[in-house]
């Protein structure tokens, strides 16, 4: 059986027709039949109908005047290639003895059939709206009422634009057109409606299109598909308002910064316009105070979304007060936990200000909805959003679901303002525990930065410390306590204690590491097991001794520092660092180089690394350029610690810069003499000439005194040259060196012994007193302020 295809000849160009008489003969015969059955006019005109009936005997009987052809039915035909089956109908004319046989092949009538089953089926619901249009998105068929959208008419020739508002209609025929354009059909588009009779109201619709054809392929229209899913779309949108809320309010522990996410969260998906108060003791991170009915509630505007226009300047600003609110029923059920919403007119009424009404109100809001952020029985602030462009003012829905994400937004605010409490509380007493910014001798000056972690992390237990020491010389410490909050600030705290009572006993560098070291094993042993790996710190310790012209550096995991020479030559001091505080039973290797006065040393923790790139180098690379000497060292810190990339520092950041100044030419006078009793006098000799040198007339008696009991001592009790030296600086210092290691003891004479008194005549004299022992030998040192 051969297959037949229709031709370009318009909706009835594959039908078939036939004109036969009473007896069935065929008298006429259509081109359209000799297509469906290969057989010309001649050939069958003359002839019975039945002949062409492949299997006559299986007809049913029909009306005799036309034969015996039934009226209408499904038959199959001997065509001249093979046999065709065929639909027909047999329709009397005007003349009794004549007949018209219509014949389509029985699939296109069966497709014809069902097409026209479905479209009646279509359009006789309305679950589904129908709606044919032609190429000019006319209506020519549907089934939906004149009430569609709202009051107006939805009949046939009605355009988009005639039932709905401007924009949308612009919307929807811009989809329309590209469907009958490309034929790429739309599925389940979501499409607002806003209704040109009433305004208010607003409807989302689920659009599919399908663009129609003619036999020849051409557009002939589209057909569009509607569910009413303003309930879906509606859900879906307060589902993903609760998402956004949940994902995106809380991630910031800044107060500001979490009020300024509620805002835009719900802009634009709740409303045009929204803004955050809060209390002013919340933004301090305390608790807010308990208050019922109006007057000063002491909020403060924290955050706007105005959306994609800016903030009316007219309009309340962030960071401004909020006005007295009168004693309102409103005000009272926000204070209570319960979210309101009013309109334009009755906020007026409520207000009585114009002037306050002007700053609380845009200028085309219409309807407000206030939510208070509620948490723990306490009014941490309100969040409010207007509706000025959406012509639909809020329902209890909305209220509902504001309210929802109000009490989401609430307990982020009040992790912050925990948070903020906490973090001052660490802050203050990272203050009060490291030195103070700058220090200034007539030799050194250093000046201390301390910056916290950024994105939201603790304060830490980073410190820096500048130690003056005797002989003009100071100890300058940097360090990393592991870990973060209140814990690491009093661990570094502890460290930093120890580090002062260390230093004053004058311990070189790698001493006081070890001591250090064992301090920090303690305080592990003292934690508790499951914290004990987590008690740890590095430190650098860098000893300047301008007398010397040289620093003393060592180091316990710690980065090493960087040395900027008078020349502009930057770059770190090559040293064997040691292993981190706590670790236990490892030595502590010390590295000597010189400095130059007008050199700059620059000390600091991990966190200056990351701020500055990732590298030590990185810091070098900062301070590479030749600096200004005239320059104040706290701008030149603060411009170090101003990294281009701020947000990578995941940790704190210590940073402390030492400038070395040179000392007065004559200001260091020594000598050396032997031991025999006989130099004691020359040593007397030589301070008396030196102090007169200085003018330090008046001070030739106590100082004689002084040396002359410490060369003395020095000389009874070791072997080989006694070192005398002066220095006069803001005080008269005084030193006597010696090759022994025995640690001089103060004690109080009997009347009876011949000995014992004159470290105890040195201890009256001076103003402070005390040794220190090197890498051979000691030296005891005396110190005698200046007359004024």
């Amino acid at each position: 059986m051969r297959s037949t295809s229709p031709r370009d000849d318009g909706p009835l160009g594959d039908v078939a027709t036939a004109l036969i008489d009473a007896r069935g003969v065929v008298v006429s015969w259509s081109d359209a039949a000799s297509r469906l059955l290969a057989r010309a006019a001649g050939e069958v005109r003359g002839r019975s109908v039945l002949r062409l009936v492949a299997d006559p005997a299986g007809l049913p009987r029909g009306l005799p005047e036309a034969g015996g052809l039934p009226l209408d039915g499904t038959v199959r035909l001997s065509g001249g290639t093979g046999d065709v089956d065929v639909e027909y109908r047999v329709l009397p004319t005007a003349s009794p003895d004549r007949f018209v046989a219509l014949a389509v092949p029985a699939d296109r009538a069966a497709d014809v059939r069902h097409g026209t089953t479905l479209l009646r089926a279509l359009l006789a619901q309305d679950a589904i709206g129908v709606v044919l249009r032609d190429t000019d998105l006319a209506v020519v068929l549907t089934n939906r009422t004149p009430g569609l959208f709202g009051e107006v008419p939805y009949r046939t020739g009605t355009r988009l634009a005639d039932v709905m508002h401007a924009e949308d209609a612009a919307k929807a025929e811009a989809s329309l057109r590209e469907v009958l354009e490309t034929g790429d059909p739309v599925v389940n588009r979501k499409q607002r409606v806003r209704s040109l009779a009433t305004p208010s109201a607003e409807w989302d619709f689920s659009v599919s299109a399908v663009r129609l054809e003619d036999e020849g392929g051409r557009p002939d229209g589209v057909v569009v598909l509607l569910t009413d899913a303003t309930e879906q779309f509606q859900a879906a949108h307060r589902l993903e308002l609760r998402h956004r809320m949940s994902s995106t309010v809380g991630r910031s522990l800044d107060i500001v910064k979490t009020a300024q996410d509620i805002a835009d969260v719900l802009v634009p998906a709740f409303g045009d316009l929204a803004w955050v108060d809060l209390a002013e003791d919340v933004l301090n991170g305390d608790e807010p105070s308990k208050t019922f009915g109006g007057g000063d509630l002491h909020l403060r505007r924290a955050a706007v979304s105005p959306g994609d226009v800016p903030w009316a300047p007219e309009l309340l600003q962030p960071g401004a007060s909020i006005p007295a609110l009168p004693d309102r029923p409103l005000v009272r059920l926000l204070q209570q936990g319960r979210a309101i919403t009013v309109d334009r007119a009755t906020l007026e009424r409520g207000l009585a200000d114009p002037d306050f009404v002007r700053a609380a109100a845009p200028e085309k809001g219409h309807s407000l909805a206030v939510a208070p952020l509620f948490a723990r029985g306490l009014v941490l602030g309100v969040a409010g959003v207007w509706r000025t462009e959406r012509p639909g003012p809020f329902d209890q829905r909305d209220i509902d679901l504001l309210s929802e994400v109000a009490s989401h937004a609430a307990l982020a605010v009040d992790n912050a303002r925990r948070y903020t409490r906490e973090h001052r509380a660490a802050v203050a007493l990272q203050e009060h525990l490291l030195p103070q910014a700058v220090t200034r001798t007539t030799v050194l000056e250093t000046a201390g930065h301390y910056l916290p972690a950024s994105g939201g992390a603790e304060i830490g237990g980073d410190w820096y410390d500048a130690i003056a020491l005797p002989s003009l010389r100071t100890a300058l410490v940097v360090g990393d306590v592991a870990g973060h909050g209140l814990h690491a600030s009093a661990t570094m705290g502890r460290l930093r204690t120890a580090v002062h009572t260390l230093a004053d006993l004058e311990l070189p560098p790698d001493e006081l590491l070890t001591h250090l070291d064992d301090l920090v094993v303690r305080l592990a042993a003292e934690a508790e097991p499951g914290q004990r790996d987590a008690v740890g710190a590095t430190c650098l310790v860098v000893l300047h001794d301008p007398v010397a012209g040289q620093c003393t550096v060592a180091a316990a995991g710690h980065p090493p520092p960087v040395l900027v020479l008078p020349d502009g030559t930057a770059d770190a001091v090559p040293l064997l660092p040691g292993p981190p505080l706590g670790v236990g039973g490892m030595p502590f290797e010390t590295t000597t180089v010189d400095v130059p006065p007008g050199s700059l040393l620059a000390l600091f923790t991990d966190g200056l690394i990351e701020r500055c790139g990732g590298e030590v180098s990185d810091v070098v690379a900062r301070l590479s350029p030749p600096h200004d000497p005239t320059r104040p060292l706290h701008i030149l810190g603060s411009a170090l610690v101003a990294s281009d990339r701020p947000h990578a520092a995941r940790d704190d950041t210590a940073l402390l810069l030492a400038r070395t100044a040179p000392l007065p030419a004559d200001a260091v006078a020594q000598w050396e003499f032997p031991t025999d009793p006989a130099a004691v006098a020359g040593a007397r000799a030589a301070v008396t000439e030196q102090l007169s040198a200085w003018g330090l007339d008046d001070m030739g008696f106590t100082t004689e005194l002084i040396v002359s009991e410490l060369v003395t001592n020095a000389i009874r009790y070791t072997k080989g040259p006694v070192g005398l030296r002066l220095i006069r600086d803001t005080s008269l210092i005084c030193e006597v060196s010696d090759p022994s290691n025995t640690q001089p003891r103060l004690r109080r004479a009997r009347i009876t012994d011949e000995g014992g008194r004159g470290l105890f005549l040195v201890a009256q004299i001076a103003a402070r007193w005390g040794s220190r022992h090197g890498l051979e030998g000691k030296t005891i040192w005396a110190e005698q302020p200046l007359p004024s």
